[in-house]
């Protein structure tokens, strides 16, 4: 047969009409694709501050409807999506499509078992402050001014704002009108929190608009917008702020101080509420995406407090420290040569140590993103009641850089040995890295791309946190020690969260078991203490994440020895998106496998 004669048969072979059942598979993908691609516009929609953020700026006149009568719709759709995911027959479905619809029915699944515990009632905390309850980037504290994170360059920009402005007011009384049912429930957030939410509200209620962090956006007009529109739209903003957004603020700080503050308990942990101990249960599982129970998770935070204790002890031995471990720990606070005295120069340091491992990222990672990051101050208005530092993700439309966001509040307290595990957490190669990488895969659904199961974001960040030893970044036993101390900060919190949400610990036991095991000073130690309470479970993501992330390396590199590849494993771990830790244990698995069976 001549070559021309074969190549017309191939051909013939390749345009014969799909079998029936490749057409089923091939109905049943399409289904799915057009399923999450629908889906992820209704959650766009019905999440315009989400939307915002993200850089989607359809609905940036309006807020998150958050009446009971539209959270229950939402359940109710919810529970439809469920309904129609399951009648897809996953046989018929590629491997990577397999993986599409179990995430994405593991989404749905666990906001239909979270309406149940009704955690809806409790939207606002002192994590933020307003506006509240608003649906962000998940990970991410809403406290971070909502104004500053969204473009403004074109008129119809500032008038969605405006808009924006002139609806506040309904979103705040739905809020309160949600805590009131709280109230009603018994749903209440203890003192210890509730107290610190005042204050907060009370640094917005300025007397002149212009005063307000919401006037923000009409101070920065650009150029090419002339300035007798500049005069309306700033006119107008100046209008809703005096008219809308002040006086809801105002009834907003009245309901907390009258209303909700006097019944609040002093107690902490969940276990007060109605199904509180299932309710713990259901939020463990859900942010360390495992089977873990609390009792077992009480376990392993005892545990690892004793591994790194260990390790602690030789460090201070290595930096020529004679006292006890408790007393390293005073010195570790106290001394001045361990602190900046202004906050610009602690600022300085943080900007050249993200400078400084830049350029150190090729020796660990294949795949860089495209997107930058920054290195910012955390907002005065929040950083009173804040953490250390946290991220920012970027906008998915490339109008804002990521932003690693550090706290400059008190620099007396922020001590140079917490400043390199912090930047290889929230910068890179931790969430920066991590979610800008993910951000990048076109090939994957957007829910995907943008989806942040905690225990594998955070635990990712932990373990980016380890990798400072081989980028020689802990050369300085301080820096070492730093990074163990951050290290004990999560296996801390597998002990004091479960001990107060279900072992029914008092607010100050927690304190004193984390200052007992740590060096951080007492400021952040409290702060966080108090974030574990108004955010049960959350935090137990970071530790269980670490060790998973940390145990599938370790076990890859014992099988594949000379053949292991670190900087194709962290591509595994990361160009799938953001995985619950069954899966990602199963990507993992697969690449062990593929390489042992490569030539």
């Amino acid at each position: 047969m001549s070559r021309a004669i074969l190549l017309l048969a191939m051909g013939s072979v390749l345009m014969l009409p799909p079998t029936a059942e490749a057409a089923k598979q091939s109905d049943t993908a399409t289904a799915l694709h057009a399923l999450i691609q629908r889906e992820w516009q209704y959650q766009l929609e019905h999440s315009p501050t989400y939307a915002s953020v993200s850089g989607d700026r359809r609905w940036n006149d309006r807020w998150d409807d958050l009446g009971l009568e539209a959270i229950e719709a939402d359940h109710q759709h919810n529970l439809q999506v469920v309904a129609q995911v399951k009648k897809l027959d996953r046989k018929k479905l590629s491997a990577e499509d397999q993986l599409n619809q179990d995430l994405f029915l593991r989404d749905y699944e666990q906001w239909v078992e979270e309406h149940h515990f009704k955690t809806y009632l409790m939207p606002s905390n002192h994590l933020g402050s307003m506006p509240e309850g608003i649906k962000q980037p998940p990970g991410v504290q809403t406290a971070y001014q909502f104004a500053d994170t969204l473009r403004f360059e074109t008129v119809k920009d500032y008038e969605d704002w405006v808009a924006r402005l002139q609806r506040f007011g309904t979103y705040v009384d739905q809020v309160i009108a949600l805590m009131r049912e709280g109230l009603r429930e018994g749903r209440v957030h203890p003192q210890a929190v509730v107290k610190r939410m005042p204050p907060q509200v009370e640094k917005q209620l300025v007397d002149a608009p212009e005063k307000s962090a919401f006037h923000g956006p009409f101070t920065r007009f650009p150029a090419s917008i002339p300035a007798a529109e500049q005069q309306r739209l700033a006119a107008a903003g100046r209008a809703a702020i005096a008219e809308v957004v002040l006086p809801a603020l105002k009834r907003y700080h009245r309901f907390l101080v009258e209303e909700y503050a006097p019944k609040s308990p002093e107690q902490v942990g969940i276990w007060q509420l109605p199904e509180g101990e299932a309710l713990y249960a259901f939020l463990a599982r859900r942010f360390t995406t495992t089977s873990l129970t609390p009792d077992e998770i009480h376990a392993l935070g005892l545990s690892e407090v004793k591994r790194i204790r260990a390790e602690m002890e030789a460090v201070k031995a290595k930096a020529g420290f004679k006292g006890s471990l408790a007393d390293f720990f005073r010195y570790l606070r106290s001394d001045s040569r361990f602190y900046y005295p202004t906050g610009d120069e602690l600022l300085t340091r943080y900007r050249s140590l993200s400078k400084r491992i830049d350029p150190l990222l090729v020796k660990l990672f294949k795949t860089l993103p495209r997107q930058p990051y920054g290195v910012e101050p955390t907002p005065e208005a929040m950083a009173p009641d804040a953490t250390t530092g946290f991220y920012y993700p970027g906008a998915s439309d490339g109008s804002r850089a990521g932003t690693y966001l550090v706290n400059l509040y008190r620099p007396e307290t922020r001590p140079r040995w917490e400043m390199v595990p912090l930047t290889l957490h929230e910068a890179v190669p931790g969430h920066h890295l991590q979610t800008s990488l993910a951000a990048e895969q076109t090939s994957i659904p957007e829910f995907r791309r943008y989806a942040y199961h905690v225990a594998y974001g955070e635990g990712w960040a932990l373990y980016c946190e380890t990798l400072g030893d081989e980028m020689g970044l802990y050369e300085d036993p301080y820096d070492k020690f730093g990074q163990l101390s951050y290290d004990m900060w999560r296996a801390v919190r597998l002990v004091v969260d479960t001990g107060m949400h279900v072992k029914r610990w008092t607010r100050q036991q927690a304190l004193d078991f984390f200052m007992e095991n740590s060096p951080r000073q007492e400021l952040d130690t409290t702060n966080e203490i108090d974030r574990y309470i108004a955010w049960p479970a959350q935090a137990l993501a970071y530790k269980v994440g670490q060790l998973k992330i940390r145990e599938l390396r370790t076990r890859a590199e014992r099988e594949l020895g000379s053949r292991f590849d670190v900087r194709e494993f962290h591509d595994t771990v990361l160009l799938e998106g953001s995985l619950p830790l069954d899966l990602l244990e199963k990507q993992v698995q697969g690449w062990v496998a593929a390489r042992k069976a490569a030539p």
